[in-house]
Order: structure tokens, then C-alpha cells, then sequence
């Protein structure tokens, strides 16, 4: 079957607000420049706290990686919770393991509609030696009273559908959403709250005046605000600032989807709607998706996504892990960025006085990131304290050959994973 030539998301969203590029110069309480769901969740935030707030994104809302990823719910972040404890203290770890609740209230109290379900998590290992470290980092959730449960072999199988999996576990504070409707969704609803949105509004220019902060954009028009929240994580241009751009990696991420599921593969494939991600280096993860189609994505090339030979891995662990629903064939093929940071933590900067920039999800972005943008907007709003702290503008060495070591690196770590048993 022949892919469709635009994400499943993007052929099944619903139609989002009709935002107008920036025209005129104007003035603002608070300037966050980019529509993904960090941003956003900062505007609509900062809108209910009745701060005046403008939003420039690019495209439009959702364009970038918030509109293209699996739509995986994930609270946390990629350390044990005992790890976040010592590095940042246990109110940092409350933060990462309550990201979920924020983005499903957000959904609830904003009736945003984006097929929303709270079916869990399940992170499962193909590998017995990682079996430990999974049930250790279940364990240390268990205590801090999260719902949590281990599957052995017979019920990991019971759950995926695929006899593969050694074991794992499953956190039912997770779940998934459509993460394009979400996205145009919280648009939607920062709008009507009172955050002035606008598309189509490439930043090209961020300098201090005087006046405030100004950003200037293709265009030609200037907001002009006294705090700046940047928010542009793997579609950040080069030296838009102080080469923020520079602190991560712009991972591509790879998706596919086959065609509906007959009912007998959807009783058998997730049939608790659960989704799913393994815990190799370089892993896959799956989902039911809209339509009742199986979606599989994982990491691809840094050279240039979405190619046929990344495409070509990504179907080739379909067919290992549902070789029926392999059969099928593929829908739909599409692939995005992902932020990516040396040591898969999330950026916090304040470069300047009253400029915040927050990136790097390292692939948890769709909780995190939300999360976040309300963070962002009480600590502007209210002096809140920052859930994580802010560092130095750490740039990686030799960023500029970041697709060759990027590339190395993911030959490496394919290879270990090939080794371990």
C-alpha cells in the first residue's frame, strides 16, 4: 500500500484556529516565541493569570515536533526518581512524576478534544539484564505512591500481544492523546483566555532595547516585551541567540502506521490501549492509533530524516514484534524532531535578565513540555519557583558535527544493544 503524503495526525486532525501572522509592531507584558506545547502552555497560563501575553510561532501550532510524535503521555523524567531526588531534590521529582495530571486537567478543564485516555505506560524490555533496573525504577515510584505494577514474561505478553518482551512495567498515570488536536487545542483555548496568538511569524531577531526585549520578525514587525520566554527546542534556527541552538541535538524521530487492525489483531495488539515504548538505546515504541491503526516509531538517521532506509528500520521492527499486522502493510510514514541533550535532561536558561528559555525533552515532551509551560507561567506570574534549576548556556563540543558523532553515536548504541542479552 502506498503511505499517504502527510502524518496520520495531520490526516485526522480537526480543523485548528484560524491565526493571522503578525502585522504590526506591538507591545507586551510577556513575548513566548514558539507553538509547540511548552509554548503554548506558557501563553494560555500566563493568560489565566491575567498576564498580557503574545505568541509568535513560524508555521503554525503544532507544525514542529509537538505535532508529530506519538502522542505518549509519559510523566517523569528519563532518571530514576532516587537519581532526581539527589541531583534536584524531591520537589523537582514531585514535578517530573505529576506531569501527567497537569496535561490530562488541562484537557479536562478546557474541554480540549483530542481522543484523551488515561490506559498507562508500559516500558518493557526485550533484555533480561535490563529487567533490574525497570523493576528498581518501578519500586521507586511504588513508594512515592505512584499506581504502578510489574508484568513477568506470561503478563507483559498478555499486554503487548508479542511473545518478545522478557518483562516490564506498566504506570497508569500515563496515557496518550492525538497530540495535533491537543496541540491546536490548547491554541484554541489559550485564545479564547486571552493570549494573543500569531502564525506564520518567524522570529529572525532577538536583541535587548531600551524598551524591553524585542523580537523582530520576517515580516519585518517587532513585539516589544519586558520578559521573553523562548521555547523552540528542535526547531530552533542557528544564532537566533547566544547560539542556544547549540546545547542539543536535533534527533529525527520516525514514524509509521499500518491500515485499520481487523478486530481480531485489535483484541490481541495493546488490548488494554496502553502504549508502549522498550528500553534498548535505540528503541521503538508503539500505540493503537486513530482509526484503530497500529503506529511503531523510533529514532532515525541525523542526517536527513524521514529517508527510506530509516523508514525501512522502522518496518522492520514492525514485522519482528506483528509480523500479521505487518502484513497489512503501511499507511502512513512521517517523521519529526526531537530535542535531545547530552545527558537526557531537560534545559532550563535565563540567559539574560527576564528571558527564560526551556528545551530538550529528550522524547518526554508531550507531558513534560506542558508541564512546563504552567511552571514557566507561575514562576513569571506569581515568582514561583522554578521546578528545575536554570544553568549556563552549555553548548555541546563540536556541535557543528553534530550529525556525524550523532550518527556514530546511534551505531554504537545499536550495537551494544545488539550485544547485551
Amino acid at each position: 500500500m502506498t503511505d499517504k503524503p502527510q502524518s496520520l495526525w495531520a490526516a485526522t486532525a480537526r480543523p485548528g484556529p484560524d491565526l493571522s501572522p503578525l502585522a504590526e509592531s506591538r507591545r507586551t507584558d510577556v513575548l513566548v516565541i514558539g507553538g509547540g506545547f511548552t509554548g503554548l502552555s506558557t501563553a494560555l497560563h500566563l493568560a489565566e493569570a491575567g498576564v498580557a501575553v503574545t505568541l509568535l510561532e513560524a508555521e503554525t501550532p503544532g507544525h514542529g515536533g509537538s505535532g508529530r510524535n506519538g502522542g505518549q503521555v509519559i510523566p517523569g523524567l528519563k532518571d530514576d526518581p532516587d537519581g532526581l531526588d539527589a541531583l534536584f531534590g524531591p520537589a523537582a521529582t514531585a514535578f517530573a512524576g505529576g506531569t501527567a495530571d497537569i496535561l490530562f486537567d488541562l484537557v479536562a478543564r478546557h474541554g480540549i478534544d483530542c481522543d484523551a485516555s488515561r490506559d498507562g505506560w508500559i516500558q518493557a524490555s526485550l533484555k533480561d539484564s535490563h529487567l533490574p533496573a525497570l523493576e528498581r525504577r518501578m519500586a521507586q515510584w511504588q513508594v512515592r505512591g505512584a499506581p504502578v505494577e510489574w508484568l513477568d514474561a506470561q503478563a507483559i505478553a498478555e499486554a503487548t500481544g508479542t511473545r518478545r518482551f522478557r518483562g516490564g512495567w506498566r504506570d497508569l498515570r500515563a496515557g496518550r492523546v492525538h497530540p495535533l488536536n491537543y496541540v491546536q487545542g490548547l491554541a484554541a483555548a489559550a485564545r479564547r483566555t486571552g493570549a494573543d496568538l500569531f502564525a506564520h511569524s518567524r522570529v529572525v531577531e532577538i536583541r535587548r532595547t531600551d524598551a524591553g526585549w524585542q523580537a523582530r520578525t520576517q515580516s519585518g514587525a517587532t513585539v516589544t516585551a519586558d520578559r521573553v520566554v523562548l521555547v523552540t527546542n528542535a526547531y530552533t534556527p542557528p544564532n537566533l541567540y547566544r547560539r542556544i541552538e547549540t546545547t542539543l541535538v536535533a534527533a529525527n524521530s520516525i514514524q509509521i502506521a499500518t491500515p485499520p487492525l481487523p478486530p481480531d489483531l485489535l483484541k490481541r495488539i495493546l488490548p488494554g490501549r496502553s502504549v508502549l515504548s522498550e528500553s534498548r538505546r535505540v528503541g521503538t515504541y508503539f500505540r493503537i492509533g486513530p482509526g484503530n491503526r497500529l503506529m511503531i516509531g523510533g529514532r532515525g538517521r541525523f542526517s536527513h530524516g524521514g529517508t527510506p532506509a530509516d523508514y525501512g528500520i522502522i518496518e522492520r521492527e514492525l514485522r519482528a514484534f506483528f509480523p500479521e499486522a505487518a502484513r497489512l502493510g503501511v499507511e502512513y510514514r512521517w517523521s519529526g524532531r526531537v530535542g535531545m541533550t547530552a545527558d537526557h535532561r531537560v534545559r532550563l536558561f535565563e540567559p539574560d535578565t527576564g528571558m527564560i528559555v526551556a528545551m530538550g525533552y529528550n522524547g518526554r515532551g508531550v507531558a513534560l513540555g506542558t508541564a512546563m509551560g504552567k511552571a514557566l507561567a507561575d514562576h513569571l506570574a506569581r515568582g514561583t519557583p522554578l521546578p528545575l534549576p536554570s544553568r549556563k548556556i552549555d553548548p555541546l563540543p563540536f556541535h557543528r558535527f553534530h550529525r556525524s558523532y550523532g550518527a556514530a553515536a546511534i551505531a554504537w548504541y545499536r550495537l551494544r544493544d545488539a550485544l547485551e542479552r
